[in-house]
């Protein structure tokens, strides 16, 4: 695109150069005397209106292809910024899915309280002994 700008500018310094050549030429040779002050002016009309016509046929053309090109490139580029916005709004709904996940999943954990382990001391066994009383058999 940056290229047709490109053309296009060198077009019009082009005209502007050109027309403004042409009345030089034509004051030179009103100033030499070769052509009168109105055959100068009349050139120069004739000329202007030539251009103006041209001008006024290149606008129409380019503004028909500029719009070709426009509504060629716009519905390609409207075509992708609507997948790129189902993309995101797609992203969003798994984010947020993703988001409730995780909290059911952190408030389904119980939470691990660590109790203090209470340090007891070792209770002695008393070392009484019974004596079994065993009858003897005869």
């Amino acid at each position: 695109m940056d290229m047709i700008k490109n053309f296009i500018y060198a077009g019009v310094g082009l005209a502007t150069t050109t027309s403004e050549k042409v009345k030089e030429a034509i004051n030179d040779l009103v100033e030499k005397g070769k052509i009168s002050d109105t055959e100068g002016k009349k050139i120069m009309d004739d000329f202007f209106k030539s251009t103006e016509n041209t001008k006024d046929e290149f606008e129409n053309k380019w503004n028909k292809l500029s719009d070709t090109l426009t509504s060629k490139f716009d519905l390609k580029k409207n075509k992708e910024d609507n997948e790129v916005e189902a993309l995101k709004k797609k992203i969003a709904e798994l984010e947020s899915k993703l988001a409730t996940k995780a909290k059911k999943v952190v408030a389904k954990k119980p939470a691990v309280k660590k109790t203090p382990v209470k340090k007891t001391t070792p209770v002695k066994k008393a070392t009484t002994t019974k004596k079994k009383v065993v009858a003897k058999k005869k």
